[in-house]
């Protein structure tokens, strides 16, 4: 995609987009009360707003692009990472949600304090803000960068800036309760155009029956064989537990919509919303690469299956909002970003450690110059990535996902599930275990010379990993001579969701019926 197919027409409608992105924005802001806070939408999330924005948190271009590109190569199998989700997010509904509010906080990294103590909160919040930056901001910002750079023949830095200053008005302007409002605008059109698209590609195949005959038979499986290289079924259903708890349970940028609650009656409804939101990754990101395959067998780039789509199936129009519904992925994904972002920095390291009797309105101002900063240093971090060539870092940075998690993992159900274990467990698996699992992943993607010998798949390192840190935390635990106990405040009952429990079992139920069906 380049400026030669962006019409007038498209023009047009990407103009029309942003107005109401906008519109939308500032209605959300004047919901907010005056000296309300900016990160936790004065706790009046609804189901749609928190199902809406963790999955447009979840969703990006690079996922679009990525899905596709999956599909075009291997079928459906990569929906796993979908699909699989569903069983972690019910974690995340009547495990964790029950908990974190609860101990009614902010942060995850608060939510430890209360278990472990301060040190373990400190180590957390910064933890957490180097992620954010990293995986949520930089690499976001790349993958976006990259796509408008094509669209506007723009630097990398301009696109990057293009998209923070976007995201950053709705951050800014009315905190997560503007960022959930817009999310659901977007996550809409979302799936409106990929809907569209879907049905266009179908439609010149010649049917579903047509597009199965065009396409290897082992396209429509969901397991295969622990022989093959890049998704064997043992790997997956060992490994993304690991990564599926860490994600959907821990990580302050998917929780913060559920921390925000309206009550848990929200939450677990808005997960489950998720839930089903989820399944229709397969139909939407993933299918238009399958159905590219059958239509373009001969395309050198698997990476270039879902704009090879656009290009081919949109009429002039339509590519002005296929490009509003990538910066609509954007938008969301960076806008949740950083509003966790700032969240973390002002409540845990700000208010806790050098101003505990900040009011709301100077919490809040703190919060939109660390919302400044850490979008300055996002487009600092972007140029670095685009400086370096040869190596497509977003995807290396998918495999280190891998590495990242077991710590928190590790730390968040041990904590939760055996009251035994100690402070100075926790802080070693954060620290020690946090080094240990990036040194191991280091040597996985970059072997050196002296290092010569099978590894086993990536996702079946990581719980490996993760069973390591397990019992190294359950050993020091059980030798600390610290006995000092936390509690963390008991989880709420009150508002339990009798619905919320009949729709997570038919989702159950359909989940299992779709992967006997895909098998």
């Amino acid at each position: 995609m380049n400026t030669h197919y962006m019409q007038g027409l498209d023009w047009l409608i990407l103009g029309a987009y942003f107005a109401i992105l906008i519109a939308i924005g500032v209605w959300a802001s004047t919901k907010r009360k005056k000296e309300g806070s900016l990160f936790l939408a004065e706790h009046s999330l609804r189901w749609h707003h928190i199902g809406f924005s963790m999955w447009g948190t979840n969703v990006g271009p690079s996922m679009l692009i990525a899905s596709a590109s999956a599909g075009f190569t291997t079928g459906i199998v990569s929906g796993n990472f979908a699909w699989y989700a569903f069983v972690f997010i019910a974690l995340l509904a009547f495990v964790f949600t029950p908990r974190y509010l609860g101990a009614n906080v902010s942060t995850l990294p608060e939510f430890m304090g209360l278990r472990f103590g301060q040190s373990t909160r400190n180590i957390l919040a910064w933890y957490t803000i180097v992620t954010i930056i990293i995986s949520w901001l930089a690499l976001t910002l790349f993958a976006g960068g990259i796509l408008i750079r094509q669209v506007f023949d723009i630097p990398m830095w301009s696109s990057a800036l293009v998209l923070l200053v976007i995201s950053a008005f709705f951050t800014m302007l009315g905190g997560l309760k503007a960022v959930a409002y817009t999310n659901v605008y977007q996550m809409i059109l979302l799936i409106v155009v990929s809907l569209v698209l879907v049905i266009a590609g179908l439609d010149k195949v010649g049917g579903i029956a047509a597009l199965a005959d065009k396409v290897p038979a082992d396209y429509w499986v969901m397991f295969k064989p622990n022989s093959d290289p890049d998704f064997p079924w043992l790997p997956i259903l060992l490994g993304y537990p690991v990564m599926g708890v860490w994600f959907w349970c821990t990580d302050q940028s998917m929780v913060q919509p559920v921390l925000a609650a309206k009550n848990l009656r929200e939450g677990q409804l808005g997960t489950n919303f998720t839930g089903w939101l989820k399944i229709l990754d397969v139909a939407l990101y993933i299918l238009p690469g399958v159905i590219c395959f059958a239509l373009y067998p001969t395309l050198k780039n698997p990476d270039e299956a879902y704009l090879t789509m656009v290009e081919n199936l949109f009429p002039v129009g339509m590519v002005g909002l296929v490009f509003a519904l990538l910066t609509a992925c954007l938008v969301s994904t960076i806008g949740s970003a950083l509003n966790a972002l700032s969240t973390v920095f002002t409540m845990d390291i700000y208010v806790k450690k050098f101003n505990p009797g900040a009011s709301q309105r100077r919490i809040n101002y703190v919060g939109r110059i660390v919302t400044m900063c850490g979008a300055a240093l996002a487009i600092i971090l972007t140029v670095a990535i685009d400086s370096i060539k040869g190596l497509n870092l977003f995807n290396v940075f998918q495999s280190v996902l891998g590495f990242i998690a077991p710590p928190m993992t590790a730390v968040f159900i041990l904590g939760i599930f055996w009251r035994r274990t100690t402070t100075r467990a926790a802080n070693f698996a954060l620290t020690v275990g946090t080094a240990f699992c990036l040194v191991v992943g280091i040597l996985y993607l970059w072997p050196p010379q002296w290092l010569q010998f099978q590894w086993p798949h990536f996702m079946l390192l990581s719980f490996e990993l993760f069973a390591v840190l397990v019992a190294c935390m359950v050993l020091i635990s059980l030798t600390d001579s610290d006995k000092k106990r936390y509690e963390i405040p008991a989880p709420i009952h009150e508002g339990w969701s009798r619905l919320a429990v009949v729709l997570w079992t038919a989702l159950a139920v359909v989940m299992v019926g779709l992967y006997i069906f895909f098998n």
